[in-house]
């Protein structure tokens, strides 16, 4: 079946053509998937998208009319297509539900030691001959209470981690993890308590209508002075610029960010030759207390090669007219 691999990087190229052996007519295409790129379909039955291309009802019509049908999602996430306007042109959608916890439960944990410890100055200090520690002070985490919003795949993995640690665990969820509870003392409460006690916030939830902008100017308000923010989930979790009011009061203290709400066109592309036109980006790159990474919790040997395969398979369900344990109930 012939398939449109839009988005595709170099990172995960080889690990898709080994997974197919074949089976597919896969083309690859560096670009996003947009309205102006959609045309590029004509010819193909099927398509695989990354975690910032455009699944809107625009794009998807004229997806539809060009003869595709099936639609493979190389992410968790599926924010990004219209979901009710595929179910009316009846394109089956499939994701990769779980290619590796532990990658991004992992990054996350990265992410707090190095705000914790300074390890970013601490690093260039070193490399300009800087020996000295002032203004580099951290923090034992050992004895500190975390608050784990959302506990499903990633958000367990974390919550094991930093009992690891020796940390004190709370966490938001609908469904409580009982094994959470009885094995690592993690207990369950509302937001807005776990706002108001947690030393660290780490988000590891959905982005949907009713997470949108979960962190913002009441929620911060309600936090200890000084937490810690990380989110390694979805950008809009987080409503940036009310961040940035928290980060320039001294209500937050430390922000570790792997997605960003406006990462479309930015992350995964190289923007070292051109002006950063995103003045919220720009402002938020000026905090020494501010570590951002471009999008890459997922990316580890061992998930890029749990989506390959898991994206074929997909594919291979579609090919067959089979079901498919991954298919988005559209």
């Amino acid at each position: 079946m012939k398939t449109i691999i839009f988005s595709s990087h170099k990172f995960e190229k080889q690990h898709l053509i080994d997974a197919n052996q074949g089976r597919h007519e896969l083309v690859f295409l560096e670009i996003p998937l947009k309205k102006e790129t959609a045309y590029l379909v004509k010819g193909a039955q099927a398509i695989a998208i990354f975690v910032n291309d455009d699944g809107s009802e625009e794009v998807l019509k004229i997806l539809h009319a060009a003869g595709v049908k099936y639609i493979a999602l190389r992410s968790a996430g599926f924010n990004h297509v219209k979901l009710e306007v595929a179910k009316k042109f009846q394109m089956r959608l499939a994701r990769v539900s779980a290619y590796s916890p532990y990658a991004v439960a992992e990054h996350a944990i990265t992410l707090m030691l190095a705000l914790n410890r300074n390890i970013i100055r601490a690093n260039s200090r070193v490399h300009d001959l800087n020996f000295s520690l002032e203004n580099l002070t951290g923090f034992d985490m050992h004895g500190k209470t975390v608050g784990i919003i959302g506990t499903g795949e990633i958000g367990a993995v974390a919550a094991k981690i930093l009992h690891g640690f020796g940390c004190k665990l709370m966490a938001v969820d609908q469904v409580e993890n009982i094994e959470l509870k009885e094995k690592y003392s993690l207990v369950y409460t509302d937001l807005n308590t776990l706002c108001r006690n947690a030393d660290i916030i780490t988000l590891h939830l959905p982005l949907t209508p009713e997470t949108h902008y979960l962190i913002n100017a009441d929620s911060i308000k309600e936090m200890k002075r000084g937490v810690m923010i990380i989110n390694t989930s979805r950008g809009a979790l987080v409503n940036t610029k009310d961040v940035i009011n928290g980060l320039k009061s001294g209500q937050i203290g430390y922000l570790g960010l792997d997605v960003y709400e406006l990462e479309g066109g930015l992350f995964f592309e190289d923007r070292s030759e051109q002006i950063l036109q995103d003045d919220t980006l720009s402002r938020l790159l000026t905090f020494k207390n501010v570590l951002i990474t471009s999008h890459q919790a997922f990316l580890t040997d061992t998930a890029l090669q749990n989506i390959a395969e898991t994206t074929i398979h997909n594919l291979d369900c579609f090919e067959n007219s089979l079901g498919c344990e991954n298919e988005i109930g559209v």
